[in-house]
């Protein structure tokens, strides 16, 4: 009993840092899209069960520690991109066809290369014009709320310096005491009930070109290849394949209640892989499992996360969604322009991406992603074409950063 309780912790911790860190994102990103009060907090609610039950079920097949989270930059995609032509529906098919791909690439690895063929530094430039306009919401709130932000802003401050691992967290509480104490007794006994929204899934060339694909991309980019990173770093061999169709099923499954997307967890992958989950590796997979647990029964209250984000000033959720994920910016900024040849392809896909332009209805980070790869072979240089291949085959570097920090999932 004693050698189980330092992996259940683990996985508690796992869980509360992982929801508490990045909810607002999700619930941002999926009413920037089209989804009302009672379809985001749908859409919430699905992802954390479903990551939560992928969690549990890769877990005990597998008796490895694989974390299963929404995907964060995928949330951060849906607030870039915006309204897409169909509206809410419009963007359900998007999301199952992302989650279609993502089975797809764990049923044919061919489709897994492609994805690996992107080069890092475009991959990691397009996440990083994702990432900005959230990123600066907390310079933005500190302007136009003041009195709310600051505590916030100055709470994560302190402890990112001391508890790094609860710093979002804890901004979130005091931005949850801030809205409850400028807003008394506003939250009914109805926001405390699970909400399931269904909505008919349809599709449009520019809702799977502009959202579904990016979506896809990002995914697997920023979640699923770093997370596969983060469990070979501490020496598990972990089956992609089975962790993409579980996870891909969970995402096409969960979309008509308005879950975005489903993945293998980076940051909380590596609370619940680590030494601190248990001194045994062959004991890990009781706090990914645990984690599991925790996170469906926490989204058993996102009517009450809805809730208390529809409270407050919209700036102050995103002020708290950008501090969360102010490392991954950091990560993918670095990674983007580490390679010197292909460093202004990069600066332009960070460009395109980050002005948010629509055109023929199909979002930025869709044109960023082909504006940087027709300038990577525009001005590719003739001179070296051996050595092109190498960047290209590591995907990973664009958020393999992101596990130094803690906010992010």
């Amino acid at each position: 009993m004693a050698g189980l309780l330092q992996p259940v912790l683990a996985g508690v911790v796992t869980a509360l840092v992982g929801f508490a860190s990045s909810f607002t994102v999700v619930l941002a990103g999926l009413r920037a899209v089209g989804a009302d009060e009672n379809q985001a907090a749908s859409g919430l609610l699905a992802v954390s069960v479903l990551s939560g039950l992928c969690a549990v079920w890769l877990g005990l097949r597998h008796r490895l520690p694989m974390a299963v989270a929404w995907s964060t930059p995928g949330a951060a995609l849906l607030v870039a991109t915006g309204p897409v032509p169909g509206g809410w529906p419009a963007a359900v098919g998007a999301f199952v066809v992302c989650g279609a791909l993502i089975v797809s690439a764990g049923l044919f690895p061919a489709l897994g290369r492609a994805v690996a063929a992107i080069p890092g530094p475009i991959a990691s430039a397009m996440l990083a014009g994702v990432l900005l306009p959230l990123c600066t919401a907390p310079v933005r709130a500190l302007v136009e709320v003041p009195r709310l932000a600051a505590p916030v802003v100055l709470t994560w401050l302190v402890l990112h310096r001391f508890a790094r691992r609860w710093a979002v967290p804890a901004a979130l509480v005091v931005a949850a005491v801030a809205i409850a104490l400028t807003t008394p007794g506003r939250i009914g006994a109805d926001g405390f009930r699970p909400v399931f929204a269904l909505t008919a899934p349809e599709w449009t060339v520019p809702a799977v070109v502009g959202l579904a694909i990016p979506l896809f991309l990002v995914t697997m980019a920023a979640q699923n290849v770093p997370g596969m990173a983060v469990l070979r770093g501490y020496g598990y061999h972990p089956p992609f394949g089975s962790a993409l169709r579980v996870t891909g099923l969970a995402s096409a499954l969960g979309a008509p209640v308005g879950g975005h997307a489903v993945n293998l967890a980076a940051i909380t992958a590596a609370l619940a892989a680590g030494p601190d989950a248990h001194p045994d590796p062959e004991r890990r997979w009781v706090a990914s499992v645990t984690a599991g647990v925790g996170l469906a029964l926490l989204g058993l209250g996102a009517g009450l996360a809805t809730t208390l984000v529809l409270l407050s000033p919209p700036v102050l959720i995103e002020a708290v969604a950008g501090l969360a994920l102010l490392a991954a910016l950091a990560g993918a900024v670095s990674a983007a322009v580490a390679d010197p040849q292909a460093r202004e392809a990069a600066v332009v896909t960070f460009v395109v991406t980050a002005s948010g332009v629509s055109l023929l209805g199909i979002g930025g980070a869709f044109w960023g992603l082909l504006a940087g790869w027709l300038m990577l072979l525009l001005f590719r240089r003739r001179s070296t074409p051996a050595a092109e291949p190498t960047p290209a085959a590591e995907p990973a570097v664009a958020s393999e950063p992101t596990p130094a920090s803690e906010p992010a999932r």
